[in-house]
């Protein structure tokens, strides 16, 4: 049969959702709940930009090419940050929300602020900020958690690392900036110790659970991307993890319409708002499974009691049908494997989970014909970024009242505590067998190390009578040493007036080198700089103590040392050499300057010319020329 094909405009829409398809199965992004038009609009801007037509082409590509997914993800997941962004409604944060939220809690309270949908981090850098800023840094350090999140793997590992350039910093204050951050060269690095409360983390707003009792919750311009339906169940996660009277801060693009019975206005115009009182509700359910029939036994209406409590377990449970079709997944099995209710429907064996972390088919075979439970002890479960978890699984057949295969319950519990406390012991009793034979050991070399005293104290009494005669030795010996100490008490009140001469001639001589307004550089005849006055530093950007004792060519100067090379080696060689030359340079602001050298040989007393000595000035001819 011939493969069909179609253009862009006539690709029909089970193409694109493919691609979704492919995109959450393979590496765990679900896009399924964003809106179609924006979606497909990055998505077509990457294929642009590949000269590829249809979304089956770029399907066979990103089955081919693994890194071209991170250029997919970063047009998708478009970074848009920095920091104070709407500086007006960052004031009302920092002068009513923040105030208001500190006076509703005593000074020992536990503050949790979370910025969800972090991108590089400058949001949650700017509510570290405002926080150190309203309580004090000692306060700050001992009280607040900043959590921030992100799906974005590439975003998360750069906000980690705190430091931004000149650009990503112009919006910060210059009061805040020169408090918080520390330059380092070009760039400037948040303080680490204020650092430590910021905590980076991977989250997916659609399916992982939310952080819980949070205080003031940031997620701005992230809502607008999703459809109504999966802004609903992100809303709903959002609510459940505010703590009562939490603040919630969103974009300029978004609001909170259908949901005013869950958040009231603090402050409409730049989107503020607060968890409604009385509100606190669990998170809102997947779409429910159905049921069977009627049973002997069962009331009216309890099937969403049933979904309910099979979601809100505390232990990961999945069921399958007769004929390996997952039937149930409920909210822990989710977020352990990462699952999802669109999961439902599939066969297990095309879920990652049906062989990791253990091979399950096995077990759920002997489980349907034996119609007997098994127990799996000791599986090991590594998830991405995180310790290794200990699971206990129990495979459950699920059988009807006339021995009919109903389908095979899956149930993992969580046995790391356990695990770990047997570990603890078995080592505990380990260290106390070998401490065991290290104290009979230990006994045995007593009493060896007893007769040994025994004649160590005889000798000691013969060694008694040898050092009365060496304590005559050394009082004589004594009396020689003070002499002596005098002496030298005499010549170390003469070093010490030396080395004041000597400190106040190099503070004489800086003082000299420094009040030069010109740039002063001297260097020896290995180009190694020995002198970089202030005005170099003014001139250049460069300290002196990054300049002294480093070669010339290699500081990072917008000097051309080409055409100074010539000057520099007939002041090397020539005692009475002395030239200038005009250059044009790059001053420490990035600016083209006209910079003019004067070289002559730098001597000692004896006129050996040791290196060469250059003066400096932008703009023209130095004084005195």
């Amino acid at each position: 049969m011939t493969k069909q094909t179609f253009t862009r405009h006539e690709e029909p829409e089970y193409a694109f959702e493919s691609l979704l398809r492919f995109l959450r199965d393979s590496r765990g992004f679900d896009f399924t709940g964003y809106k179609r038009t924006s979606l497909m609009r990055r998505v077509r801007h990457r294929m642009d930009h590949l000269r590829i037509e249809t979304f089956a082409e770029y399907l066979d590509l990103l089955q081919a090419d693994s890194d071209e997914f991170a250029a997919l993800f970063n047009t998708i997941l478009i970074n848009v940050t920095s920091f104070f962004r709407d500086p007006d409604a960052w004031e009302v944060i920092r002068d009513e929300i923040i105030p208001a939220l500190l006076a509703q809690r005593s000074p020992t309270d536990p503050i949790r602020v979370w910025s969800a949908g972090c991108a590089s981090g400058q949001e949650a850098y700017t509510l570290a900020m405002l926080f150190a800023e309203a309580m004090g840094t000692d306060a700050f350090r001992q009280r607040v958690k900043v959590y921030a999140t992100d799906v974005d793997e590439h975003a998360l590992s750069e906000a980690r690392q705190a430091t931004y350039d000149a650009a990503a910093v112009e919006s910060v204050p210059a009061e805040l900036l020169s408090k918080y951050f520390d330059a380092q060269g070009v760039r400037y690095v948040f303080r680490k110790d204020l650092r430590r409360a910021v905590i980076f983390g991977r989250n997916d707003l659609v399916q992982d659970a939310p952080i819980s009792r949070i205080d003031l919750l940031v997620c701005r311009n992230t809502l607008m991307y999703f459809n109504a339906e999966t802004q609903k169940r992100v809303l709903g996660r959002l609510h459940f993890a505010l703590a009562a009277h939490g603040a919630l801060f969103l974009g300029h693009a978004e609001m909170l319409l259908s949901h005013s019975q869950r958040f009231t206005p603090l402050n409409l115009k730049h989107r503020i708002f607060r968890k409604a009182m009385g509100t606190h509700a669990p998170l809102e359910p997947a779409d429910p499974v159905e049921y069977p029939a009627e049973r002997f036994g069962d009331l009216p209406g309890l099937d969403p009691v049933r979904e309910l409590a099979f979601r809100a377990s505390p232990v990961p449970q999945i069921v399958i049908t007769g004929d390996d079709t997952v039937a149930m997944i409920n909210q822990q099995a989710e977020t352990l494997f990462g699952l999802s209710p669109r999961d439902i429907g599939r066969l297990l064996r095309d879920l990652e989970v049906s062989y990791r972390p253990i091979e399950l088919r096995t077990y759920l075979e002997q489980a349907k014909v034996e119609r007997r439970n098994a127990r799996i002890q000791d599986v090991e479960w590594q998830r991405p970024g995180a310790e290794s978890t200990w699971l206990e699984i129990h495979v459950n057949p699920l059988v009807a009242a006339d021995n009919g295969l109903l389908g095979v319950s899956i149930v993992f519990f969580d046995v790391s505590a356990t695990r770990s406390l047997l570990d603890k012991l078995v080592q505990t009793n380990r260290q106390l067998e070998s401490a065991y034979e290290e104290l009979q050991s230990t006994n045995e070399e007593l009493e060896t190390t007893n007769e040994e005293l025994q004649s160590t104290v005889e000798e000691l009494e013969t060694t008694n009578e040898e050092l009365q005669s060496t304590n005559e030795e050394l009082e004589t010996m004594n009396e020689e040493l003070q002499s002596t100490n005098d002496e030298l008490q005499t010549i170390n009140d003469t070093l010490r007036d030396r080395t004041i001469e000597l400190d106040e001639s190099k503070e004489f001589l800086d003082s000299v080198v420094n009040s030069v307004r010109m740039g002063l550089v001297v260097i020896d005849r290995e180009m190694r700089v020995v002198v970089w006055n202030r005005g170099c530093e003014e001139l250049w950007g460069v300290r002196s103590d990054e300049a002294e004792g480093n070669s010339l060519s290699r500081l990072d100067i917008g000097l051309p040392l080409t055409e100074l090379r010539p000057m520099l080696g007939n002041a090397f060689v020539d005692p009475s050499f002395q030239g200038s030359v005009t250059l044009s340079a790059i001053n420490r602001r990035g600016r083209h300057t006209e910079i003019r050298v004067l070289c002559t040989p730098f001597k000692t007393g004896s006129g050996w010319v040791k290196g060469a000595l250059l003066l400096m000035e932008a703009g023209g001819t130095p004084s005195g020329q």
